[in-house]
Order: C-alpha cells, then structure tokens, then sequence
C-alpha cells in the first residue's frame, strides 16, 4: 500500500499557555489581571482546553502557584520554569522539551493576548496540513507571531531558546515551510496598565 501523508485530523496537538513572566513594565504581575471578568490567565487556559481538550499546558513562572489557581478548574498539566527572570526563551523551551515525547505539535499561545478567539486558534489548527517541517502562525500588523502551531520538528529548535529572545529564529529558519492566518487582533497585547484601560475602555 501506498505511503498516506499524515493530516492535522490524526496528529495530537497540545496546546501550550506561557504565563511565567515577571510582566516588569506592567508592575505586577498581568497574567492575574482580569479582562472582561476572567483573569487573563484564565481566558488563555479556557482558549487552550476549547482548541485541545486535556491536551493542555500551562508554564507558569513568577508567583506561579497564584497563577496556576487563576486557572480554576482550565488547568490541566502545569510545568514551572524556576529560571523565569532570564526571559521568554526558557519558557518556550521548557514547553516544548515537556511535550516532546507526546505531541505531534503545539499550539503556543501567551496569557496577554486576550483578543485571541477559539476560532482563530481552531483556524490555525485546521491550515496546518500535519507535516512536521511546516509552521502555521497568526499574521497581523505586517508581522507574524503567536498564536503560533509548531510541528513536532521544530522541537529540537524551540528547544534550544533561551534569555529574552522568543520563536522569531524558528519562524525564519528556511527549514521550515511557514504558513499564515490572518488574524490582526493578535497585534493587541497587554504590557502596561495603560494597554489594558484602553482595552477595557
């Protein structure tokens, strides 16, 4: 029989919530802060178990037991990154060290976007064909970014992040064959109380 190409309907994705950081310009930490009557923690953990079921992790990081309780009962698996103060990389990372072994891809999404809708997340799920060299990532603003599904052979990569610097290396990387969706809400993120008066305006 001939070979048949694996499509996104038979691969496992885990979805991936990053909530560990310090949120140093917002002043305390955002992830806890509540938006349209759910911590934004909540609302990524609720995103995250719509797209994937059980198939969900939360990093956690700074006041991380704080973070995981604002989850209620939207936190499945969680993993903490004791070296959260060194930056986004080592989340990223430990994500993707922590699914390797059980995800054929993983959706990474952040506590701070909270205009991001279970259709966009389904919408990325849906574009991604289920080969392992091929990245679907949200495109907004002249950019893309997270939301972002990584394929199981972006792992090793994702794996190897570390400091301040998030996925844009992976996303560049010519070994990978990087798809789209449109989605430009995702340029709405909250890094100061400022962003998020104006958001709740």
């Amino acid at each position: 029989m001939p070979d048949t190409v694996p499509t996104s309907k038979d691969r496992l994705v885990f979805a991936a919530v990053l909530a560990a950081g310090e949120s140093r310009r917002f002043g305390r930490s955002k992830q806890l802060e509540t938006f349209d009557g759910k911590p934004l923690v909540r609302r990524a953990a609720d995103l995250a178990r719509d797209a994937c079921g059980d198939r969900s992790v939360l990093v956690a990081g700074y006041e991380s037991t704080a973070v995981a309780a604002a989850t209620g009962d939207a936190l499945q698996y969680l993993v903490v990154n004791d070296r959260f103060a060194e930056g986004i990389g080592g989340s990223i990372a430990l994500a993707a060290k922590t699914l390797s072994h059980v995800a054929d891809a993983m959706l990474l999404l952040f506590a701070d976007q909270p205009l991001i809708t279970p259709g966009h997340l389904q919408a990325l799920i849906d574009t991604w064909s289920g080969a392992d060299d091929e990245i679907v990532a949200t495109a907004f603003s002249g950019t893309t970014g997270p939301p972002v599904l990584f394929p199981s052979g972006a792992f090793e990569a994702l794996g190897k992040l570390s400091g301040e610097k998030g996925a844009k290396s992976v996303l560049r990387d010519p070994h990978f064959d990087v798809r789209t969706v449109p989605f430009e809400d995702a340029a709405i993120d909250i890094d100061t109380p400022a962003d998020l008066e104006n958001l709740q305006r």
